[in-house]
């Protein structure tokens, strides 16, 4: 089974696929951050900002294996 890669195309500049998956993983973790927050997900943590860069990372692999 052979896989078709979309590429993005803004002001006829070839973005690939890589780059909207990554984006699309932003995105999902800005929505995220405010439940992240409540719930206490920093104080869970030694250093928060690499659990959330872990999260981002961790989503963008889940991304990428499912598109």
């Amino acid at each position: 089974m052979v896989r078709i890669f979309r590429e993005l195309v803004i002001g006829g500049v070839l973005f690939a696929p890589f780059i909207t998956y990554a984006v699309a993983a932003l995105f999902v973790v800005l929505l995220v951050r405010p439940l992240l927050r409540f719930v206490g997900f920093s104080r869970i943590f030694s250093n928060a900002a690499i659990a959330e860069l872990s999260l981002f990372v961790a989503i963008l692999g889940l991304i990428l294996l499912f598109f």
